[in-house]
């Protein structure tokens, strides 16, 4: 995308950001933004988690963040460019694992998606010292905490708008 911030990136006449915030805020209790730039653009819709590490680290620096700031239970983690998430998501993830603070992560006949998650909070000192180890791969990690892979058939739900191609389709 040309080194532009994806969150806000036009699709259907609306920053991709908002049409995710849009499917997620009514499966959750609480929204956070994990964000490294444009902070105070993102802080108008939600509260802003930026890395707790230096140099950009990558994706599970920003669930480090999430885990370090979320109550205790249950951090659900999707990706700002994703605007056709299932609207029961949650829900399903949750059923699958049950009472067993157990992570899960969507799987659809494209691919794994370990960027789709339910990963407890009691997660954060492992996720801690596999970044202390410089580990930065999300689905090397997801399968190093056992999660469960949930599967969904619709992979159109959980296709990444990344490029200009996937913007107009």
């Amino acid at each position: 995308m040309g080194g532009e911030d994806k969150g806000w990136i036009a699709w259907q006449g609306a920053p991709l950001v908002t049409h995710v915030l849009g499917r997620l805020a009514p499966q959750v209790d609480r929204v956070f933004i994990s964000a490294n730039r444009n902070i105070d653009r993102y802080a108008t819709l939600a509260p802003v988690l930026p890395d707790l590490r230096p140099g950009l680290p990558g994706p599970l620096a920003g669930i480090e963040a999430g885990l370090s700031a979320a109550p205790g239970g249950y951090l659900l983690v999707v990706p700002c460019d994703t605007p056709r998430l299932p609207v029961d998501l949650a829900a399903r993830l949750l059923a699958a694992v049950g009472n067993t603070r157990k992570p899960a992560f969507v799987t659809t006949p494209a691919r794994e998606q370990p960027l789709f998650a339910l990963l407890h909070t009691d997660l954060l000192p492992h996720l801690t010292a596999t970044l202390d180890r410089d580990e930065r791969r999300v689905l090397a990690w997801i399968r190093a905490i056992g999660a469960t892979a949930v599967p969904f058939d619709d992979a159109a739900a959980f296709a990444n708008l990344n490029t200009p191609q996937s913007l107009a389709g």
